[in-house]
C-alpha cells in the first residue's frame, strides 16, 4: 500500500568499504511531491527526485527553483542547456496545480479544516540487463491511498467509491496513454542518462557498520547495520548457521541523510543461556558481496548503561521530523512491492499538455 508517513532520520557514523563493481541491477528514477496546508515550518509544495534512492533534485515553494543535489547532475546540461530552467517552470506549474488539487479534495471529503497533505509518487524502474520496465503514478491524501495508474492494465485503479468518477474522467481524457508514455519512454531515457552520468556514485558498493544494542538485560538484542549501499541488502539472525524465524523481529530499511541505508533486526534472547550466545550470528547480505557474519557476544553489545553514543541510541540527536525523510521512506516501501497499489482520489482532471520534460504534470482538477 502506498502510504506516505513522516519518519525521523538518525545521523549515524559508519565505517565503509567502497567497492566499484558494475553488475546488472534495477535502477529507479522516482519523484515525490507533497502539497500541504497549515503545516508549520514546511513549504506548501515540495518536489524531490531520487535515482536509486539517492536524492538528485529538489524544488520547493520557498526557493521556487529546481536545483541539483549531486555534483554529477550538472552534466545533464551538456546536451540539454535549458534543463534546469525548464524543470523550474514545471515546478512552478505543478505548485499551482497541487494547491488546487488539495483544496478540491479537502472540500469533497468535507475536511476543510486543519492540516492536510496531497501527495504523488511517480517514476520508473529499469533493469539494465533484461531491459524490463516498471513504473508508478500514485496519489495519496493525508496518508491514505487515493488513485493510482496500473501500467500492466493501462488503467487507473480507484479503491474508494469517491475515486471512481476520477478514474473514468482521466481515462476518457487519455491520461492513461500519456502516463504510460512518460513511464516507458521519457522517464526511462532520463533514468539512463542519470545512471550514465552518475555511475561512479550509483554503481558503487559500500559495506556497513554493524552493531549490537540492548536497552536492558531483559530486552531483545538489536542488530543494526548502517552506511551500506545500495539497498539490495538483507539482515537476519542465524543459529548454528541456520536462519532463524521465531523470536525475530525485522525492521524497515530506511535511508540515511548521506544517501546510504540502515536497517535492523531484533532477537529475543530471554531464553538463551549466556554460554549459547556464540551460536547466534547476525548475517548481513549485500548483492555482489560475500556475506558478513557478526557473532553475538556480550562484550559487543552497546547498552544504555554503557552510555554508548555512536549507535541508534544516538536517537537523542535526531535530525528532526523531515518531510524528505517521509517521501524517501515511502519510496523504499514502494520499490519493494511488485505491484502497483492504488491511492484513493476524488479530484477530476482536464486534458493535460504533452510535456517534453523529464517530469509530467500532475492532473489538474476541475
Amino acid at each position: 500500500m502506498f502510504v506516505i508517513k513522516i519518519v525521523v532520520l538518525v545521523s549515524l557514523l559508519g565505517a565503509v568499504l567502497i567497492i566499484n563493481e558494475a553488475e546488472s541491477m534495477t535502477h529507479s528514477l522516482m519523484y515525490f511531491e507533497t502539497s500541504s496546508t497549515d503545516v508549520k515550518n514546511f513549504p506548501e509544495y515540495i518536489d524531490v527526485g531520487y535515482v536509486n534512492g539517492l536524492e538528485i533534485v529538489h524544488y520547493d515553494s520557498d526557493t521556487k527553483r529546481e536545483e541539483p543535489k549531486q555534483k554529477w547532475m550538472e552534466k545533464i546540461t551538456e546536451d540539454d542547456p535549458q534543463f534546469w530552467d525548464r524543470q523550474t517552470r514545471m515546478g512552478l506549474i505543478n505548485e499551482h496545480v497541487y494547491k488546487g488539487n488539495t483544496d478540491i479534495v479537502r472540500r469533497r471529503l468535507n475536511q476543510t479544516e486543519g492540516s492536510h497533505m496531497w501527495q504523488r509518487m511517480s517514476g520508473c524502474e529499469w533493469n539494465d540487463e533484461t531491459n524490463e520496465i516498471n513504473g508508478y503514478n500514485q496519489f495519496g491524501f493525508d496518508g491514505e491511498d487515493f488513485i493510482a495508474f496500473d501500467l500492466k492494465t493501462e488503467t487507473f485503479v480507484a479503491p474508494r467509491p469517491e475515486a471512481v468518477i476520477t478514474k473514468h474522467k482521466w481515462e476518457r481524457f487519455g491520461e492513461a496513454a500519456r502516463v504510460k508514455n512518460y513511464i516507458t519512454h521519457i522517464c526511462v531515457e532520463y533514468l539512463k542518462k542519470h545512471v550514465r552520468n552518475g555511475q561512479s556514485v550509483l554503481l558503487r558498493k559500500e559495506l556497513p557498520l554493524v552493531s549490537f544494542l540492548q536497552k536492558s538485560p531483559s530486552a531483545p538484542v538489536t542488530c543494526h547495520a548502517t552506511g551500506f549501499y545500495p539497498d539490495r541488502a538483507m539482515l537476519f539472525w542465524t543459529k548454528d548457521g541456520d536462519e532463524l524465524h521465531e523470536g525475530v523481529a525485522p525492521g524497515e530499511m530506511l535511508p540515511n541523510h548521506d544517501g546510504t541505508f540502515q536497517m535492523s533486526v531484533d532477537l529475543d534472547v530471554s531464553s538463551v543461556p549466556p554460554e549459547d550466545w556464540g551460536r547466534y550470528e547476525c548475517m548481513f547480505q549485500l548483492s555482489g558481496v560475500p556475506d558478513i557474519p557478526n557473532t553475538l557476544h556480550p562484550d559487543k553489545i552497546r547498552t544504555n548503561a554503557k552510555k554508548h553514543t555512536g549507535f541508534i541510541a544516538g536517537a537523542a540527536t535526531l535530525l528532526g521530523v523531515a518531510l524528505l525523510g517521509a517521501v524517501a521512506f515511502a519510496m523504499y516501501r514502494c520499490r519493494k512491492a511488485k505491484s502497483v497499489t492504488p491511492p484513493p482520489s476524488e479530484a477530476g482532471a482536464e486534458t493535460q499538455l504533452v510535456q517534453e520534460v523529464e517530469q509530467p504534470l500532475n492532473p489538474k482538477p476541475e
